[in-house]
């Protein structure tokens, strides 16, 4: 594979190619950054949990809504003024001038690449847009045709580890990652995969071919993962370049949200020393959730079950006698409205005019969303639209059947996770995670044999019956 450099010279591409910048915290020299961090937190104000034990305090924090577990570079979110920027760039200029795979190095560099940089790490993601053969094997044999795909997707990326067994720090040591390139080829791989997995999966479940040997070097990362979920023996799909770009602003924008319940998963199993791609397998995990990825999908079947803009006065007093769930509203950091969703609401609308017809569905979420604003159960609450509220409108209108939508979060917010992989395997301050917990169990009793037990409990805590029928297949 080659590309064109600044002046039209042939730049050989190919895997083997790790020319790209690093910086000097992502490489993994220190120095005195220990030292330095410590004089950080204790200027902002941050007490170290050590001090809190050496006063016999513990602090409990369920959900760790006020817990810091690390430090971190990568992305700085203000909840209360509505801000959020990758390494320091503001989430609207990234958005509006930037590309994925360009806001994907950066996160994972510390900062913008040059030209020739982004076309070296273009030409590594996209040596990986082929999924091995094992792989798709496992998606079209393994699962039931109504399998979820965000399922199916996260068995799948575990099952990718196993294709790798020399980067595998349970069978080859803890050093395996100590190597910046290896670090750095695990990252190509998985970004220039995933999109591909998810378009298998979807091509398996509607009883298209697998792809073979479709030509896309002259697509966006974004085009050549629409044209794989439309490509056909014969015929290349030509992606509508405006959707292409729309879902790629829809990347950009999920790429990253700081220690999300997904990137803290990330996180954690990393410390445990774990490969990666059971990181990023349990990371699918978490992110399929209804809580987390999962709420995408919620909002628009809470849209469609107001159905009319009529209903939406009940429906939100339903909300405020918690008979329903406002979805897309509120954010467990954002006490302003989500930068995120002012982008998204404007995108919706470009998407609609694109494809030529205007979902009714967009006209309600407006009106909800203005009508929630202007009530004072809601502002007094800071309840705001977030990114889930209007993201799944342009899924939609794209194309994409509902159960997708997380795998599209999934695509996006895997460059954050490798972003946090890295992070974590450099900083010198990692541990292992592992909470504490308030204990409020029994205390110390004797062991009685199971015969000198009855009479103790009158009802049995057992709540289903023994199955001894066959199952049902």
């Amino acid at each position: 594979m080659t590309a064109k450099g600044r002046k039209g010279k042939s730049i050989a591409m190919s895997v083997q190619i790790y020319e790209v910048r690093e910086s000097q915290y992502d490489r993994g020299d220190t120095g005195e950054r220990r030292k330095g961090a410590f004089e950080e937190k204790k200027e902002k104000g941050v007490v170290e949990a050590s001090w809190l034990r050496k006063q016999g305090v513990v602090s409990y924090d369920p959900g760790y809504t006020n817990t810091a577990c690390c430090t971190s570079r990568i992305t700085y979110l203000d909840g209360e003024r509505g801000i959020l920027r990758y390494r320091g760039y503001p989430i609207e200029q990234l958005a509006g001038k930037s590309s994925f795979l360009e806001v994907a190095y950066t996160l994972y560099y510390g900062e913008l690449p040059t030209e020739q940089d982004l076309r070296l790490y273009e030409a590594n993601v996209a040596a990986h847009r082929t999924p091995h053969n094992d792989l798709l094997k496992i998606i079209s044999n393994g699962f039931r045709s109504d399998a979820h795909p965000m399922g199916v997707l996260a068995s799948t990326v575990m099952a990718m580890g196993t294709l790798y067994p020399e980067v595998n720090p349970a069978l080859q040591g803890n050093h395996v990652y100590e190597s910046y390139k290896v670090r750095e080829k695990q990252v190509f791989r998985i970004l220039g995969t995933m999109p591909m997995l998810v378009a298998s999966i979807y091509r398996s479940q509607n009883g298209l071919a697998p792809m073979v040997g479709f030509d896309t070097d002259d697509m966006t990362f974004t085009e050549r993962f629409l044209c794989a979920l439309s490509w056909a023996e014969g015929k290349l799909y030509k992606p509508n370049k405006r959707l292409a770009r729309a879902l790629d602003i829809l990347f950009i924008l999920h790429a990253d949200h700081e220690l999300n319940c997904s990137t803290a998963t990330m996180r954690q199993l990393t410390s445990s020393g774990v490969d990666v791609y059971t990181s990023v397998a349990a990371s699918i995990g978490a992110l399929y959730g209804p809580l987390h990825g999962g709420a995408t999908e919620a909002v628009l079947k809470m849209l469609e079950r107001i159905k009319t803009v009529d209903n939406i006065p009940a429906f939100l007093n339903a909300v405020k006698n918690r008979e329903e769930k406002l979805m897309g509203f509120g954010h467990r950091v954002y006490r302003n409205y989500d930068p995120r969703a002012k982008i998204i609401k404007r995108i919706a609308y470009e998407v609609f005019e694109e494809v030529g017809q205007v979902d009714p569905l967009i006209d309600l979420a407006t009106e909800l969303e203005r009508t929630a604003l202007n009530d004072e159960y809601f502002v007094k609450r800071k309840l705001y639209p977030n990114v889930d509220f209007y993201s799944g409108l342009i899924y939609k209108a794209i194309g994409f059947p509902t159960e997708y939508f997380p795998c599209l979060f999934a695509i996006g917010r895997t460059a954050g996770w490798l972003a946090h992989w890295n992070e974590f395997l450099v900083d010198p301050e990692k541990k292992i995670a592992r909470p504490m917990q308030l204990y409020k169990g029994q205390g110390k009793r004797d062991y009685v044999q199971v015969f000198s037990r009855w009479g103790k409990r009158r009802n049995s805590r057992i709540s289903s019956r023994v199955f001894t029928g066959r199952l049902k297949k």
